[in-house]
């Protein structure tokens, strides 16, 4: 027992290290992402057209770092700002599946194919899903609502009753950098930091646990393989970031670059929550038309993945962390330190969340007026002994 944990615990550091450079990278971009390319200033873009709004949509989902039900309430903005349902389905698959993030730790724990075929294949999913969706679904000549250009640094002004060059001005760029990074550490990483140490740990077992004939005689490749990773993907809630050293884990194992692939891509892109949510934002068949689309086009591109590295000759699990060794070993463990200090916050406030150290004070109110003791009443005021309950003699 000591020895499996050992092993483990090993596995989910190696990973640890070789992914914390490009995790504090891909967050601090995420950062300033916040300040250049706001969700709610983009939305007016993303209402007029059949087919260029999904592009775009698609486009600007990609960078973005939200999760499958952190999307949600982006994807619910968009839609009441006029996008239509192919514009929104397409952010809802190309948001989760990438992120700039998920990109960084992508090429850190496994190589430059899967790091290029990751947001590929979500930018396509994303035009395929929203490209079938208006087809069927036409969109109508919708009146846009204004978009949001408050500022988003400190909502100094709304952006509209001011002079927009006037408006650029209001900040400097050290402003916008410094809120940017704010926004980064603690809302981006604050938001999977927990996932992201949860999808390590996984990691870990996995390698310490499962034996490698077991997920190369059930995984190794083929239609198959992408079915069974549809079947666990689908309902399970994992963030792009913690999906990856899940899949770099799964490769090292010898399960197929493709079959990685499609738990990449539908692991982050769906769960069992979010499909009730997406019930309520895109109507149910819409829902199904999101979830075939996704499903096929992750089967296309995950045989395609399995094509690419058959044809180059090159063996996914040779090359698995190969961009992680070019950092000098002793950045590695400065950055692994550094990410370890940032975490302390949001994980803790998640365990006191679990464990309710926090817990609120409890009243109970019963909308009656206190109860005071009476006087004693006096001969005059005591009432009859047969009072009259319609006011007659009677």
């Amino acid at each position: 027992m000591a020895d499996f944990i050992v092993r483990a615990g090993l596995a989910s550091w190696e990973l640890l290290l070789d992914s914390a450079v490009y995790i504090l990278f891909g967050i601090l971009v995420a950062g300033l992402l916040k300040v250049v390319l706001s969700p709610a200033a983009v939305a007016r873009h993303l209402g007029q057209g059949r087919f260029m709004s999904v592009v775009k949509a698609a486009f600007f989902g990609v960078p973005l770092p939200l999760c499958s039900c952190g999307v949600l309430p982006a994807a619910v903005s968009l839609r009441k700002q006029g996008a239509n349902k192919g514009a929104t389905s397409a952010f809802l698959i190309s948001t989760p599946e990438s992120g700039v993030d998920s990109i960084a730790i992508t090429y850190a724990l496994l190589d430059p194919i899967m790091t290029l075929m990751r947001p590929v294949a979500a930018f396509c999913s994303a035009i395929m899903a929203g490209f079938l969706e208006n087809i069927i679904s036409r969109p109508s000549a919708e009146t846009m609502a204004p978009a949001d250009l408050s500022c988003p640094i400190d909502s100094c002004c709304d952006g509209i009753n001011c002079d927009p060059l006037e408006h650029r001005r209001h900040h400097s760029v050290w402003e916008k950098v410094v809120a940017g990074f704010k926004y980064a550490l603690l809302d981006v990483w604050g938001d999977i930091a927990v996932w992201f140490f949860a999808g390590l740990i996984i990691a870990g077992l996995i390698t310490a646990l499962v034996p490698d004939e077991l997920l190369m005689n059930w995984l190794g490749g083929g239609i198959s393989s992408m079915l069974i990773m549809l079947v666990i993907g689908i309902p399970l809630y994992i963030c792009a970031t913690a999906s990856t050293p899940v899949a770099a884990a799964l490769i090292l194992k010898g399960v197929s670059p493709g079959a990685a692939l499609v738990f990449l891509l539908v692991g982050p892109a769906t769960n069992v929550t979010s499909l009730s949510v997406l019930v309520g934002i895109l109507g149910k068949w819409s829902t199904v038309r999101y979830l075939l689309v996704l499903s096929l086009s992750a089967i296309t591109f995950g045989l395609l993945t399995d094509f690419v590295y058959g044809l180059s000759g090159i063996s996914a699990r040779a090359v698995v962390g190969e961009a992680a060794e070019l950092i000098p070993a002793g950045v590695k463990l400065t950055m692994t330190f550094v990410l370890l200090i940032l975490s302390v916050r949001p994980v803790s406030f998640w365990l006191r969340k679990q464990l309710r150290l926090e817990k609120p004070v409890l009243t109970f109110q019963s909308g009656f007026p206190d109860l005071k003791p009476l006087a004693p009443m006096t001969k005059e005021q005591k009432p009859d002994k047969h009072p009259s309950s319609c006011g007659c003699d009677h």
